[in-house]
C-alpha cells in the first residue's frame, strides 16, 4: 500500500472528520461518553480545519490529527499538544497514524514549538507504542485519573523536544 496523502483538513470535510469520529469512537482512547444525536460541530473556534491535518488513501479521508495548544497561557505558546489522532479501522496498520504523527510534528516544529506533548489512556499499548516508536517518551502518569469502561485507567503524560 502506498503512502497516505497527508493535506491541511478543508472546511468542506467536516461531515467527512465528523463521521470518522463517531465511528472511530472507543473506550480504549475516549474519556466521554459515546458520542449521541445531535452532534455538536466538527470544527470550533478552538480547533479549525488549520488545526488539523488528514490522512488520505485513493481520495478516502481515513483519519487525522488534531494539534493545538496544552493551555491558553503565554507562558506554555512554545509547545504543542497533539488533541486527537483517528484512522479508520479499514486503514489501521497501513502507515495512516504514523504518517499523521510525523506530520503534527512537522507542523509544531514549522510553527517554532519547543516541544510536541500529547496525553493517551495507559491500556491504549497500541497508540504507546506508536508514539514512542516516533519519538515521545513517557514524562508522567495519573494512575486511575479516568473511570472508564468500568475500569479505572491512567493518564499518561508523553512528548518530545523538538530542539
Amino acid at each position: 500500500m502506498p503512502e497516505p496523502y497527508i493535506r491541511i483538513a478543508r472546511p468542506g470535510d467536516e461531515d467527512e472528520l465528523a463521521r470518522l469520529d463517531r465511528e472511530t469512537w472507543s473506550p480504549l482512547h475516549a474519556v466521554t461518553p459515546p458520542p449521541r444525536p445531535p452532534y455538536a460541530p466538527f470544527f470550533s473556534e478552538r480547533s479549525g480545519p488549520g488545526d488539523h491535518r488528514v490522512a488520505e488513501y485513493a481520495g478516502r479521508l481515513v483519519g487525522y490529527v488534531r494539534l493545538g495548544f496544552p493551555s491558553r497561557l503565554a507562558s506554555n505558546a512554545h509547545v504543542r499538544q497533539i488533541h486527537g489522532l483517528a484512522v479508520a479501522e479499514e486503514a489501521r496498520r497501513l502507515g495512516a497514524g504514523r504518517a499523521l504523527v510525523r506530520a503534527a510534528v512537522a507542523e509544531a516544529r514549522e510553527r517554532g514549538a519547543r516541544r510536541i506533548t500529547l496525553r493517551v489512556l495507559g491500556h491504549n499499548t497500541a497508540a504507546r507504542a506508536l508514539y514512542e516508536s516516533e519519538g515521545f517518551v513517557v514524562e508522567g502518569v495519573q494512575p486511575g485519573e479516568f473511570f472508564v469502561g468500568g475500569a479505572y485507567v491512567d493518564d499518561v503524560l508523553m512528548g518530545q523536544s523538538l530542539v
